[in-house]
């Protein structure tokens, strides 16, 4: 006598959709239950209905319903108040603009402003808009790491404590500054559940273990006793600090475009996590902090796979350039939507140049790439403007810069003298400063170029960007998202968020033992015309 167990079985109304395409549509409806079932037609899925003795269909495999705001952490839709674990970065020079931040809000997702690059009153008009256009909504504004302009740190905290902005994703820190900890001490208050309650929020967006350390431990007493002295922060803010995180979320970014060590996720999301897991204990908090997968998030798969991983939120960056929110012309969409996996590359970053920081751009349709190196190379080797050969000066005057030397320089003044007289003080005693200023000029210049859409310079267009670009003109070819004008950021993030959902099941089903054809096992795009719910 056979003790194998009779399978379960299926009964509903109507008939199981049968083909890949009738499973591919019922396992795209989040948000009911699907049966796979087996039959004469092979197999099938069925929506709804009930499992019982003497039901007409074989039951081979079943999922739950799976909604992508079931991905992630629970308790970061509950920090930021916000529908799904997705957050679009930062990009500099108002990329990431408040049009896309807006945007994002009113959809329910937490976007961050790109300040970077820009001047203390763009920032200001732009949290101005804010305070008007989502107010109650959930946003946050970057601060970057500014080694070398440590005003511009200083004053966008100024404006950010100044216009109560609730959260700042600090990004490209080599070390911890009085400024980030200034904006997170000043927003402390006793109170809640645990005796703190941080009403200003830190993401920091980090690529190295020893940064994430620093994020993870309490602000230094040093600098906590400085701020004490300077009257920056209360005598209570001091006290409490101890007791809180510097940050409330851990970023980590892998290869990505802008500034990334270029690591892959699968190998130090885990790491970074059993970091803050060791700390954690060590230090006895009350409350977890999350760790988030940014850098090559630009697919359905791709997310799924960072939340497979137990990353809490996923961030996206070079795929919202290409959005028709973000603040970036018209030519550039354009570029970024033909980009391929291999059309990227390493190139010098403005604001860390004497450094050699460097960072990933578009080298398609560019020579960006190849000329800021030239201009690297020249730095290194050179004591200043007057020591380089004839020959390289005449190169950079004719192809690279249009202009004489001189032309750039007094530009590079007028620049400064708003911006950050400081600098000039530095350069005045020491050429090989001088010329890292002039250099930097074609590296600034290069952004802005390509953010107008200068025709005449599009050779010279700097576009920061990563292989994510690449992976999404993949999968969405063919469809209307594969032109820039139909990219809307807010879209673009649910279908992402559903398409993880999606692969959520799909790992469910494979776990079952059933082997689904490739074709279902694709994601749809689904079509404009399905809208997207969004806040008033």
């Amino acid at each position: 006598m056979s003790t194998e167990k009779p399978r379960p079985r299926w009964s509903g109304p109507g008939e199981p959709a049968v083909g890949e395409t009738g499973i591919q549509d019922a396992l795209a409806r989040l948000d009911e239950a699907v049966y796979i079932l087996r039959g004469r037609y092979g197999l099938g899925a069925a929506v709804g209905g009930s499992v019982r003795a003497g039901g007409e269909h074989e039951v081979v495999a079943a999922v739950p319903p799976m909604g992508p705001e079931r991905l992630g952490s629970g308790a970061f839709l509950a920090a930021y108040g916000v529908r799904e674990a997705y957050m679009s970065g930062a990009m500099a020079n108002g990329i990431a603009s408040a049009d896309l931040v807006i945007a994002m809000a009113r959809a329910g997702y937490l976007a961050s402003y790109g300040a970077a690059g820009l001047l203390p009153e763009t920032v200001e008009k732009a949290l101005g808009r804010f305070a008007a256009e989502i107010p109650g909504l959930p946003y946050a504004c970057n601060l970057i790491h500014s080694p070398s302009e440590e005003r511009l740190e200083r004053t966008a905290i100024d404006l950010y404590l100044h216009h109560k902005v609730p959260c700042v994703e600090a990004s490209a820190f080599l070390g911890l500054t009085p400024h980030i900890v200034r904006y997170r001490l000043a927003g402390l208050r006793a109170g809640g559940p645990h005796g703190v309650v941080a009403e200003n929020k830190v993401i920091a967006k980090i690529s190295r273990t020893e940064i994430a350390e620093q994020f993870i431990r309490p602000a230094p007493e040093a600098m906590v006793r400085a701020l004490l002295e300077e009257g920056a922060i209360t005598a209570e803010q001091a006290r409490l600090a101890e007791h809180m995180p510097l940050a409330d979320d851990i970023t980590v970014e892998a290869d990505s475009g802008g500034h990334t060590d270029r690591r892959p996720l699968p190998a130090q999301l885990p790491v970074i996590m059993r970091q803050r897991d060791a700390l954690m204990k060590e230090l006895g908090y009350p409350t977890r902090i999350r760790v988030g997968a940014a850098g090559g998030i630009g697919t359905p798969e791709a997310a799924w796979a960072a939340f497979a991983m137990g990353a809490d939120y996923v961030v996206t960056g070079s795929v919202n350039q290409s959005c028709v929110e973000a603040g970036t012309s018209t030519q550039v969409k354009e570029m970024l939507a033909q980009a391929d996996l291999a059309d990227f590359e390493m190139a010098p970053a403005a604001d860390m140049f004497e450094m050699g920081v460097e960072l990933q751009v578009l080298k398609r349709g560019t020579l960006f790439p190849m000329r800021a190196r030239l201009l690297y190379e020249l730095y290194r080797n050179h004591d200043g403007i007057d020591d380089l050969p004839a020959a390289a000066r005449r190169r950079i005057e004719t192809q690279i810069f249009r202009r004489p030397l001189e032309d750039v320089w007094a530009e590079t003044v007028s620049y400064f003298e708003r911006r950050d007289p400081d600098q000039l003080a530095r350069a005045a005693a020491s050429p090989k400063r001088r010329a890292a200023l002039v250099f930097r000029w074609y590296l600034g210049m290069a952004s802005r170029w390509a953010k107008t859409g200068e025709a005449d310079r599009a050779v010279d267009y700097q576009i920061w960007c990563g292989p994510s670009m690449g992976s999404f003109n993949s999968w969405v070819r063919g469809t209307y998202l594969a032109a820039p004008r139909n990219r809307h950021v807010a879209d673009v993030a649910r279908h992402i968020m559903a398409g993880a959902a999606f692969h959520q099941r799909l790992s469910m089903l494979r776990a079952a033992g059933l082997a689904l054809s490739p074709a279902i096992a694709d994601y749809p795009v689904p079509q404009p015309d399905q809208a997207l719910e969004v806040r008033p």
